[in-house]
């Protein structure tokens, strides 16, 4: 009888041991890394030459790296740019999706983002972006936390992989991806040549303050934008279409 009741007991107690476990708030911190020579490489229209494009990867580094922060609790979460560090790459100018801002309500499914394209600055307002998601057999540990494989598409045919832990029941992830069972610790977009991965998470309590974004620019849905950036950019060729694909991030 004593055996029955401490299992009555321990049974609980392990649920709750369970529960406690998960992470519902706290500040991630991701590396967006881009393999810089594989976008020049993209960029090239003449294949026929490629002296200019050594020449330009012999100046730069292979790799570009920045960071950005995402704050979240079960409800909202804000994504931004983080800690700053030397490019070397900067001096092509302001990279797409390098200053982003984007803020998701989970409750309502609605995101604000401000956008940078050129020197016009968007305010989006829509609601969460909805995709596909195909869950893949393959885990892997991402900043301790054990994450799952996934995959979708954007712009119908850009291929996006992500990893997400439901140790973190929040359906969120860097720039404006979500909609998976937990939150998005590792995106990669093979045709961007870029990832992004959670470096360390901070367990923080997110004050009201942190949620605050900024109005200024002009006022857009995501479609909106897209078609903007596919009329000013139509001459672009292969290039102008990459840079709509960073736009819709």
């Amino acid at each position: 009888m004593k055996q029955f009741l401490l299992l009555i007991i321990f049974i609980p107690c392990m649920a709750l041991c369970g529960r406690a476990q998960y992470t519902l708030a706290g500040k991630i911190e991701y590396e967006k890394k881009t393999n810089v020579h594989a976008l020049l490489q993209d960029g090239n229209d003449d294949e026929s030459d490629n002296s200019w494009l050594e020449r330009m990867k012999s100046t730069v580094p292979k790799f570009s790296s920045a960071f950005f922060d995402l704050i979240f609790d079960s409800s909202r979460s804000i994504y931004k740019p983080g800690k700053e560090v030397d490019n070397p790459n900067k001096m092509f100018g302001t990279p797409p999706a390098s200053d982003n801002i984007i803020l998701t309500d989970f409750n309502a499914s609605a995101v604000k983002a401000i956008k940078n394209v050129y020197e016009q600055k968007f305010f989006v307002q829509d609601s969460m972006r909805k995709l596909k998601w195909v869950e893949k057999d393959e885990l892997r540990t991402i900043a301790d936390y054990k994450c799952h494989k996934a995959v979708s598409k954007i712009c119908d045919s850009v291929y996006v992989v992500a990893f997400y832990t439901e140790d973190i029941p929040v359906s969120g992830g860097p720039e404006m991806f979500g909609g998976l069972p937990g939150m998005i610790m590792e995106l990669a977009i093979p045709r961007l040549h870029t990832t992004w991965t959670a470096d360390k998470i901070e367990l923080i309590s997110p004050a009201e303050a942190d949620f605050k974004i900024s109005e200024k620019g002009k006022k857009v849905t995501e479609k909106e934008l897209s078609e903007t950036i596919q009329s000013s950019l139509k001459s672009w060729g292969k290039w102008g279409t990459k840079y709509i694909w960073w736009t819709v991030l």
